[in-house]
């Protein structure tokens, strides 16, 4: 694909030096529709990032942009604060219908402000005024979030290092299989919290991915997290399920811990919860936690209607019957999984693992820096593919859920084709 240099200048003059992504992806993009995004030239690139989530059912689905126009055109209410309204009301009555009561889960609906960080700062709040206390523990690799209690609980030195003021009141224990089976799981976490001497403060709550996913797609093990509960329940502390980033589908199921079969204290939820890329969070809790009072944590934009709109015409349309959905995404994960066996196979030396569950994959270079450039070449290429881990370490696959089959091999042929013209 020939691509003439964009005018990038006004956003290399103007823009904050703090921009990322756009700098793996040198094209002005104008316009997306499915699993395809358009520069302003025309050329077509074949995603498989999903505004990092945010886009499970694609770019511009159609249904859920006729439920906008038609919600917009008829001056539904935009901006709501927590009023009541028409579309939130009827969002609420959806999720309770098809994913709260299938699933047997009592929970209490927040809605924080429009990120997920919003969600994790109020499961935070929450989770120390219920225990009355202020230690949480997370997990090595962990990431939750940029603002600063969710930097507090996230990992990463780069993002903690950008606070720019000391992260307390988080603890970090190692994730699932960080010490590659040799340690028997929680003995380090548990031997804490017995041992008076240790230096630990009582933890009020746990906040754990299923999946990390800025981490490096690293997989928890559904024993190790039903471990986890037990652990929580037997020393009094809540456990926090982050699903910002695998809820919503992406790891098959609606929720990322239902595999599991664990029902976590409190989960949050954004992303791909409006369906649209608006901005929506949730936070979900147990009725016996709701003891916030009125106002106690608000936020002017945690009443996105138009975000409510798709949100509940994204549950109507995809999760009315969610065993189909669920099926499909385990179907185009082990289309993805059979792509990846045979890049490994042609790349032997070069690759270390690849990893995944439902439709996020990750495929890890001994090379650090391989990825980076994996990325880069798939990007010429025509194929949009991001980075994460530590050290930026590990190639991530994140495709709509709505992907059809044979965009999903064309994008795992150019997957191919850039690892292997890339040293």
């Amino acid at each position: 694909m020939t691509i003439t240099q964009p005018d990038l200048s006004v956003f290399e003059t103007l823009e904050s030096e703090v921009r990322s992504y756009c700098r793996g992806w040198p094209a002005v993009f104008d316009r997306a529709q499915g699993s395809r995004m358009y520069d302003e030239d025309g050329h077509a690139y074949l995603d498989f990032f999903a505004g990092a989530g945010s886009l499970n059912y694609g770019h511009n689905n159609p249904v859920l942009k006729r439920a906008l126009i038609d919600y917009l055109s008829r001056d539904g209410v935009t901006h709501g604060l927590d009023m009541s309204t028409v579309a939130k009301r009827t969002f609420l009555q959806t999720f309770q219908d098809l994913v709260l009561r299938p699933r047997d889960l009592p929970y209490k609906v927040m809605f924080p402000g429009p990120t997920g960080t919003n969600a994790v700062e109020s499961a935070l709040k929450l989770a120390r005024k219920v225990k009355g206390r202020e230690a949480i523990v997370s997990f090595t690799n962990a990431f939750h979030g940029m603002s600063l209690g969710s930097l507090a609980v996230t990992g990463n030195a780069f993002k903690r290092a950008g606070a720019g003021v000391p992260l307390v009141h988080g603890t970090p224990m190692p994730f699932d299989n960080y010490f590659d089976g040799r340690v028997p799981d929680f003995l380090w976490f548990e031997r804490l919290l017995e041992d008076q001497g240790s230096g630990l403060n009582k933890p009020a709550a746990v906040i754990v991915e299923t999946v990390q996913g800025e981490g490096g797609i690293n997989v928890a093990r559904p024993e190790w997290l039903r471990a986890l509960k037990e652990l929580c329940e037997r020393q009094d502390m809540l456990l926090i399920v982050d699903d910002i980033q695998m809820g919503c589908g992406r790891t098959g199921a609606f929720f990322s811990f239902e595999e599991a079969g664990v029902t976590p204290d409190v989960v949050t939820v954004s992303k791909s919860i409006s369906g649209y890329g608006l901005p929506m969070s949730l936070c979900l809790f147990r009725p016996e936690l709701d003891v916030w009072e009125p106002g106690e944590h608000n936020g002017t934009f945690r009443g996105n209607n138009p975000a409510f709109v798709t949100a509940a015409a994204a549950l109507e349309t995809y999760w009315t019957d969610g065993a189909a959905m669920e099926k499909q995404t385990r179907a185009r994960g082990e289309q993805v999984e059979q792509g990846l066996i045979a890049i490994c196979e042609e790349n032997l030396a070069d690759v270390k693992e690849y990893r995944g569950r439902g439709l996020v994959w990750g495929l890890e270079f001994h090379d650090p820096g391989r990825a980076e450039r994996v990325a880069r070449r798939a990007f010429e290429l025509g194929l949009l593919i991001e980075t994460s881990g530590p050290r930026s370490e590990v190639v991530k696959l994140l495709p709509a859920l709505t992907i059809g089959p044979d965009e999903l091999d064309e994008g795992m042929s150019v997957l191919a084709r850039a690892v292997r013209e890339t040293v």
